[in-house]
């Protein structure tokens, strides 16, 4: 009778369990679901390393020339892009490489969606357009270097920097198994030297090396305008070509300004709300998953610095120093944790951001550089 009462609260309590994480009664019920691991981009050795439970627990060879290289998750598949033109597909879970392709002989831009990869290459002058097992479907010659490559429901949509253009393919297949893109429409003269970019809403926003604005492409209406970064000043913000290093919040855009200490705080329609005085010059803006805190990372001499701002308040609140340079800050989604490469010392370093403390520090990696976490369903 005792053992099936036991059975019976054992029983009760795996209900309960399930039944609060369906309902999102507790974030820490995720924890107990899920498992999450880091792939980390060893810059100087062709290489991943892999981390899970916070331990370095191997690392992936042979990932071509890794010193500008990106990962992207994709389901249950992994896929990474070389500075020399491979895109590697492998598999996160058993850590091997299962296939590469070569698209050029200089790539860093590429998006994975359900049915294909596109690839903005640098060398080749093409956006080439694979299957997700990597056999080729496409590819578009545009005499140019490619960049910012990006998609919204139908469309693929990308720069071309050498020819001040930007172009919007559009799938004749409608997303229904393998993709028949076609040029669709062509926007030229948008401004000098066009490169990294980024989908806001139905907005494809474009950044230039040599323009004192970026520039907005409306996908739902096909049409252009150039939009110009004032400060409270009215001067403009020159040179703001990355937009991997904004933050977007639901209620404001957090850039970093190029060439000054400050983090510039706009509106989601970029009136100025106001700058944010940081330490040093800022690089690169990483908001958290709850949006209430944003890491801010820095180059020159205040590289080993990370600072913490609070996102409401608009004011830094906190502040860490590691032993070498800090190349990049990746927030876990299923734990309180901040995650730091800290390339000189070869270690990710994990900030603890409930209690804001070092918690621990992961050794055995080489160079790090971009830390990519791959969230796996237990």
């Amino acid at each position: 009778m005792k053992i099936n009462k036991v059975l019976l609260g054992a029983s009760l309590i795996a209900t309960l369990f399930i039944n609060a994480h369906a309902k999102g009664v507790n974030p820490i019920f995720a924890e107990l679901r899920g498992n999450e691991k880091l792939f980390v981009v060893e810059r100087e050795n062709s290489s991943l390393a892999v981390i899970e439970q916070g331990m370095t627990k191997g690392h992936i060879e042979g990932m071509r020339d890794m010193s500008h290289g990106v990962v992207k998750f994709y389901g249950k598949d992994g896929y990474a892009i070389s500075r020399d033109g491979y895109i590697i597909k492998f598999d996160p879970e058993s850590e091997k490489i299962i296939k590469e392709y070569k698209t050029s002989d200089s790539a860093i831009g590429f998006t994975v969606e359900e049915n294909y990869i596109a690839v903005a290459n640098y060398a080749k002058k093409s956006v080439d357009i694979l299957d997700r097992n990597l056999n080729p479907i496409k590819s578009f010659e545009t005499n140019s270097k490619n960049v910012g490559i990006k998609k919204y429901k139908d469309y693929l949509v990308f720069s071309q920097m050498d020819n001040d253009k930007i172009t919007v393919l559009k799938d004749k297949n409608e997303g229904k198994g393998l993709p028949n893109f076609e040029i669709y429409k062509e926007f030229e003269d948008v401004g000098v030297m066009p490169f990294d970019a980024m989908i806001k809403n139905n907005n494809f926003i474009t950044g230039f090396f040599k323009s004192d604005f970026f520039g907005v492409v409306d996908l739902d209406t096909m049409t252009y305008s150039k939009i110009k970064i004032l400060l409270e000043d009215r001067k403009p913000v020159l040179k703001v070509p990355h937009f991997g290093f904004w933050s977007i919040s639901d209620g404001n855009v957090f850039i970093p300004a190029v060439g000054n200490n400050k983090v510039l705080v706009y509106t989601s329609d970029f009136k100025f709300v106001k700058n944010i005085e940081v330490e040093g010059l800022p690089v690169f803006t990483a908001l958290s998953p709850d949006q209430k805190y944003m890491a801010v990372t820095f180059s020159g001499d205040k590289f080993p610095v990370v600072q913490i701002i609070d996102t409401q308040t608009l004011e830094v609140v906190k502040r860490f120093e590691f032993d070498g340079k800090v190349l990049h800050a990746r927030w876990s989604n299923l734990r309180p944790n901040l995650y730091v490469s800290v390339n000189d010392t070869n270690k990710v370093a994990v900030i603890n951001t409930k209690e804001w403390y070092l918690a621990r520090e992961m050794f055995n990696i080489k160079k790090p550089s971009g830390i990519f976490v791959y969230e796996e369903a237990k």
